[in-house]
């Protein structure tokens, strides 16, 4: 990488990390102002279309639910001493908590508090999404603290008929196939789960906006599950046009990048995938497809079967802060975030460079030196490279073999088989 290309990508890094700062406060759920918020500030970097789908609306085998907003929630001692306060962190909410409003002795209120004993200062992240309930989550050495007692009890929220909001970008391509990058709106106050994600998709649609991409590239903001489902079921009738797809999560803590792989296990996303991490040298890891995680499991599901994989660096449930008041804004590094950012910059540039051509000079191998390929290649330092390039991807351009076959067979980088295609085809020897 270039002096300039290094200071982009650290740029780049500074300018994610600040925007997951920035979202961090903010209150999120499935539903609810929290996400409208979050998607207002995700728009001031690219321009997203909102959609609201109205509670009730039948998506697939589920129903977009009631929606939850909130405004204040605490539990005080007798001395009104707010001994957990949901100003002070979304996560001392459990999410969807129905309203109350209470004075209750502290026996009974242990009932409806969540604490992480063996990490007793950390705060969890709960929820409880489909079932009528209410609860706060705090650290276990702030419980210890609270001594026997009545305590006020309030959570200000309500939960009423309104909308799941999602968003969407779209980058337009030279044609009309897409690739979907799919990342969840819907946790409050967790920078690596999914704060990261939400940053690396931001920046990577404003990368692609500076180029013509060949694919149409969508991005999808949506609350984990259930935004999702509502997507597809709102665009089942189009989308034979999705021919790969990336979720991005947790993408910025220190851990070695992963990349679960599609249900299909050999999409392209997938091989392009594993063969730009294989030639990176990047210390990384390569997962099978499981139905648990992320969203990839919605559009990976039997009736879609889509080709889409998941790139993130720690996995879920992976680390020890998961889903704690630890995935702070100081979980996730600005370093981190630009390597997530720089691998599926290079995943969409091998996608949309992998191509079939025809070799238009099949019988003997063709005088290359009076075409001038062998003289554009003197003094190269990776002569011999290039060369073998070339001729890999005459042997194999058949009609039926890709580029991304050619690198696989021959094991040379991707850019290199590409890099010699161009120069092939620019001496008419073969064509797409």
């Amino acid at each position: 990488m270039t002096a300039t290309g290094e200071q982009t990508t650290t740029s780049a890094g500074e300018e994610m990390h600040a925007l997951v700062e920035r979202l961090y406060p903010l209150c999120r759920s499935i539903t609810g102002d929290g996400v409208r918020a979050t998607l207002d500030i995700i728009g001031e970097y690219v321009p997203l279309q909102v959609h609201e789908v109205p509670t009730g609306t039948q998506v697939l085998d589920w129903t977009v639910p009631q929606e939850w907003n909130i405004r204040d929630a605490y539990v005080a001692d007798a001395a009104g001493n707010r001994v957990v306060d949901f100003a002070a962190s979304s996560l001392h909410v459990l999410g969807y908590s129905v309203p109350v409003s209470a004075t209750m002795p502290l026996a009974e209120l242990r009932e409806h508090l969540h604490t992480l004993p063996d990490h007793p200062n950390w705060v969890p992240y709960r929820t409880s999404y489909y079932k009528p309930e209410w609860g706060f989550c705090l650290a276990q050495e702030t419980l210890d603290a609270m001594p026997d007692g009545d305590y006020e009890v309030c959570v200000d929220s309500t939960l009423a008929d309104g909308h799941l909001t999602y968003a969407e970008h779209v980058v337009p391509g030279q044609v009309p196939d897409e690739v979907i990058v799919s990342c969840h709106v819907c946790h409050p106050s967790l920078a690596n789960d999914n704060l990261a994600g939400i940053a690396v998709a931001t920046f990577l649609a404003r990368a692609l906006a500076e180029q013509t991409p060949y694919y149409t590239y969508r991005f999808i903001f949506a609350p984990g599950t259930i935004g999702a489902i509502t997507w597809l079921a709102r665009n089942a009738e189009r989308v034979e046009r999705v021919k790969h797809g990336l979720v991005l999560a947790c993408a910025g803590d220190s851990g070695d990048l992963t990349y679960k792989q599609s249900r299909r296990g050999d999409a392209e996303i997938d091989r392009v995938m594993r063969h730009i991490l294989d030639a990176s040298e990047r210390p990384h890891h390569v997962n099978e497809f499981t139905p648990y995680g992320y969203d990839e499991r919605q559009f990976c599901s039997p009736g879609f079967n889509l080709g889409v994989g998941s790139i993130s660096r720690t996995p879920y449930a992976g680390y020890p802060e998961y889903h704690t008041s630890a995935d702070n804004p100081d979980f996730v590094s600005p370093g981190a975030m630009a390597d997530t950012l720089a691998v599926c910059r290079e995943a969409f540039g091998v996608l949309d460079r992998n191509r079939r051509y025809v070799n238009l000079s099949p019988y003997g191998e063709p005088q290359l030196g009076r075409r001038g390929l062998y003289d554009a290649l003197g003094g190269r330092s990776d002569t011999k490279q290039a060369q073998m390039a070339m001729l890999w991807v005459l042997s194999l351009s058949d009609g039926e073999h890709s580029l991304l076959d050619v690198a696989e067979r021959s094991g040379l980088p991707f850019g290199a088989v590409a890099g010699a295609a161009d120069a092939l085809h620019g001496a008419g020897l073969i064509k797409a």
